[in-house]
């Protein structure tokens, strides 16, 4: 390119130079012939031939000594061209290998490089920028160690609620708010009553020597609530339920009087009940206990993992993917998935149970991407990114819909397709009866996995999302279900080489890569973005904004010498 340039450039200026002294030489000839009227015509006929640039200069009759012989004006601009032709193309040579030496020599900024990726074919089994990232969730040296249960201002009791991962939400804010509070924090409640129906407790499902361990820098946590403390207390505990996602200053201005004066605190329904955005350090408290202080039973653990090792045995790499398509799911969803009048019926007389649902138009929620993706769906986006046919599929999921018949076109498309169930059949037996504990063993799997799939925006897919943004950026794919729906609903005017290109290019921005996670953007147990940092140095040992800086001084020194 440089070299193109400096060549037409020169050329240009060749041509108006050669222009300016064709048109110094007709002046001075009509000067000459003024007041012969013979040579008028001549004159404008000149004038009219200024835009010849390089000709022979027309010859006029004049009185003069002696005759000189002509100069050849076509080789003096042969000769012109010649020269600043070779002058433009060494010049031309400096500029653009300056230009390579730069881009080769000195590397893009990384951001930039992420920037760039956009227009990259997607890597579908990782991201080729995981490795610039690590996790630190590491406690800051100003961060004071916890108080003491005797010199804590309380009991905080919680009681958590919905199902495994809405709880798990619950007791990662429940230190946080003990450590917010000066509080000792007993080790939370887990919910027996909501639709799981689970009445496992806290210690049937995590490790709870490990968790009180491992945040004791933390915060205090204990057991129960000494019989001491409570023998003493005239009341029972004060028992009351905060505003969702609540600041830290709600919980100052209004539970510590309370928990001062009473001494025992317990928060009912606690799940999404802190704010979103906290403090860096509250943030990274958060990643230490859903990352590291949540540690599943020993055989919840070694079940889990030997379902990840049969996987592995069998498949080089795997994909995990969450289906959630229940019954009571897809009815309070409100959207409508082709199963005719039958499915209308069942869905609406499940969705009244919730009394004050709205009435929603499954067309409009399709449209705002608010639909579950069926299981064909979901095997369409993945044949589509590029998946083959013999790639492994480990599916978690509890009751489908519509069953096997509803599973069938997922089968089809992948062929090696496994269940916790198929992988695990007597080993599960003592499992059956929890679900909490079933959701907990696929929550395993997934996370081994991969390349993680899912076709809803749940808890589950939220926090494992998260996690495995923490534990290295490994590929996560979320359906882009609002562009999805229109395609899926045309895919049959398309061939499928534009179909796969259309869903690719839906899918761009929800394959899990490092650019996709900013600060305020969803929700912190999806985006941990306090606890992910970017490496100071890369393979070679140099870092990034040195290799910023060194750019921009290449960029400025190249384009000097082309100003030049």
């Amino acid at each position: 390119m440089g070299i193109a340039k400096a060549w037409r450039f020169s050329v240009i200026s060749a041509n108006l130079a050669l222009l300016q002294n064709q048109n110094s030489h007709n002046n001075n000839t009509n000067t000459n012939t003024n007041t012969n009227t013979n040579t008028n015509a001549k004159t404008n006929s000149d004038s009219n031939n200024k835009h010849v640039v390089c000709s022979r200069p027309t010859q006029t009759t004049t009185t003069t000594p002696f005759q000189r012989k002509p100069i050849s004006w076509s080789w003096v601009c042969g000769l012109m061209l010649f020269g600043l032709g070779l002058i433009s193309l060494f010049t031309g040579h400096v500029a653009s290998d300056l230009e390579w030496y730069s881009q080769r020599l000195v590397k893009r900024s990384f951001y930039s490089r992420l920037d760039g990726s956009r227009r990259e074919p997607i890597d579908i089994w990782k991201s080729k920028y995981s490795k610039y990232f690590y996790s630190c969730s590491e406690r800051g040296r100003h961060f004071a160690p916890a108080v003491r249960e005797r010199s804590s201002n309380g009991y905080l009791l919680i009681a958590t609620s919905g199902g495994l991962n809405q709880q798990r939400t619950g007791i990662t804010d429940a230190v946080v708010v003990a450590r917010i509070l000066n509080a000792t924090l007993v080790v939370p409640e887990l919910d027996h009553h909501s639709y799981w129906k689970d009445d496992s407790d806290f210690i049937n499902i995590f490790d709870v020597d490990w968790f009180i361990s491992t945040l004791a820098k933390d915060v205090t946590i204990v057991r129960r609530v000494p019989d001491k403390v409570m023998r003493s207390m005239e009341k029972p505990p004060y028992t009351m339920r905060v505003p969702r996602k609540s600041a830290p200053e709600y919980y100052l201005d209004q539970v510590l009087p309370i928990l001062l004066r009473r001494r025992v605190v317990q928060l009912t329904k606690f799940d999404y009940r802190l704010a979103n955005d906290l403090d860096e350090e509250l943030q990274k408290l958060r990643c230490r206990v859903n990352y590291h202080a949540l540690r599943f039973t020993k055989p919840i653990q070694e079940l889990g993992q030997r379902l990840v090792f049969r996987m592995q045995q069998m498949a080089k790499r795997f994909i995990a993917i969450h289906l959630r398509f229940e019954p009571d799911m897809l009815a309070f969803s409100g959207c409508y998935y082709g199963g005719g009048e039958k499915e209308r019926y069942e869905l609406g007389e499940i969705r009244k149970r919730w009394a004050t649902l709205p009435d929603l138009s499954p067309d409009g929620e399709r449209k705002r991407g608010k639909c579950p993706l069926t299981p064909h769906e979901v095997g369409l986006m993945l044949r589509a990114l590029g998946f083959a046919n013999d790639t492994y599929l480990y599916v978690a999921s509890g009751e489908i819909y519509g069953g096997e018949e509803t599973l069938q076109p997922l089968r089809e498309l992948f062929p090696n397709f496994y269940t916790k169930e198929t992988l695990a059949n007597e080993e599960l037996k003592p499992f059956l009866p929890f679900s909490s504990r079933l959701a907990a063993i696929d929550y395993i799997v997934c996370d081994e996995s991969d390349v993680f799939v899912t076709n809803n925006n749940g808890n589950m897919a939220k926090i494992l999302a998260g996690r495995r943004r923490y534990i290295g950026h490994k590929r996560t794919i979320r359906p882009n279900a609002k562009k999805l729906s229109a395609l899926f609903m045309a895919r049959h005017q398309m061939d499928w080489e534009t179909f796969a290109r259309k869903v690719k290019s839906c899918q761009k921005g929800f394959m899990g890569d490092p650019d996709e996670m900013r600060p305020g953007r969803g929700e912190f147990l999806e985006t941990p973005y306090s606890c992910v940092c970017e490496k100071p140095f890369n393979d070679d040992e140099t870092s990034y904004n040195g290799d910023h800086q060194s750019e921009q001084v290449a960029m400025e020194s190249v384009a000097k010498i082309k100003f030049t």
